[in-house]
């Protein structure tokens, strides 16, 4: 066939690859940073050695604000970091407190334990795979569901406040982290709101006992890390379903309200009047006839 045979095929055209254009190194390294220490809480799980699988799941989250914080100042967005980045996400704060609350709280459960485990794996990765989705049209100021980082830092926390009261190893047999377990795993895939303090310019003008607060949070913290940071953590994983509720019942509230105004603006209508072009007693005095 020749090139002038209309059976013969095209040629395809192929496109440029973005990558050829190079990625960003400092965000994709800082990413890189937070996997290894995603992967590290993972061998420290399979030594026994839990306090410091928490820590480095900690240590995990620092790396994970830093890359995207710093992506956005340079202006090195792109969709490999993003699409990284997930990655990243789905071994430091899927995978990593999957293994480390199984093995510290949930073995004993048996069948049980490994079920709750898994499922929050599987719902840390749709919650990441939903959010890459919606990344482009999602709102800046809020998460839609509880963030993979935060559900694992209430993990990790969890742990770390145990060694601080003086508990080592394996915990007993606790119903309440195998509910904890679940409820961070449907909080993860849920359509419950959390502030996603993108926006939040520390670097801007704030009021004076804005400093104050921060210095007063900042001395708490490194008197007693593990207590403030299972506050933080807890509390903001409490706050989305509160937040939730608090705004349900100020609808019911509301609608309650415009039930009862229009139920009070609408009584019972009294009856007809009479027409006053058929009833001379009512009928409208003339301007003359008021004079007489």
């Amino acid at each position: 066939m020749t090139e002038s045979d209309p059976a013969s095929p095209t040629p395809v055209r192929q496109l440029a690859s973005p990558l050829r254009r190079g990625v960003f190194v400092l965000p994709n390294l800082i990413t890189s940073a937070a996997l290894f220490s995603g992967f590290y809480s993972i061998i420290c799980c399979f030594r026994g050695d839990f306090l410091w699988a928490g820590i480095a799941i900690l240590i995990a989250n620092v790396f994970d604000a830093l890359d995207g914080r710093i992506a956005r100042l340079t202006r090195a967005t792109t969709r490999f970091g993003i699409e990284y980045d997930s990655l990243s996400d789905v071994i430091a704060f899927g995978v990593a407190p999957g293994i480390l609350v199984y093995r510290w709280a949930l073995e004993p459960w048996g069948t049980w334990g490994w079920l709750a485990a898994s499922l929050y794996v599987t719902c840390g990765a749709l919650r990441l795979a939903r959010f890459n989705v919606q990344f482009d049209n999602a709102e800046k100021r809020h998460f839609i569901g509880l963030p993979t980082p935060a559900a694992a830092e209430v993990i990790a926390s969890t742990v770390l406040l145990y060694n601080r009261f003086g508990g080592e190893g394996e915990t007993h047999k606790h119903l309440i982290l195998l509910l904890v377990t679940y409820a961070l795993a449907g909080l993860m895939v849920s359509n419950v709101r959390y502030p996603s303090f993108k926006e939040s310019d520390l670097y801007r003008r704030r009021p004076f006992s804005f400093l104050v607060a921060a210095i007063v949070v900042l001395k708490l913290i490194i008197a007693e890390p593990q207590v403030m940071l299972f506050a933080g953590f807890w509390l903001y994983a409490a706050s989305g379903p509160v937040r939730s509720l608090v705004v349900r019942l100020k609808r019911v509230r509301s609608l309650r309200r415009r039930h009862r105004t229009a139920s009070l603006s609408s009584p019972d209508r009294p009856p007809p009047a009479a027409d006053p072009a058929g009833d001379p007693d009512t009928a409208p005095v003339s301007g003359s006839s008021a004079l007489r």
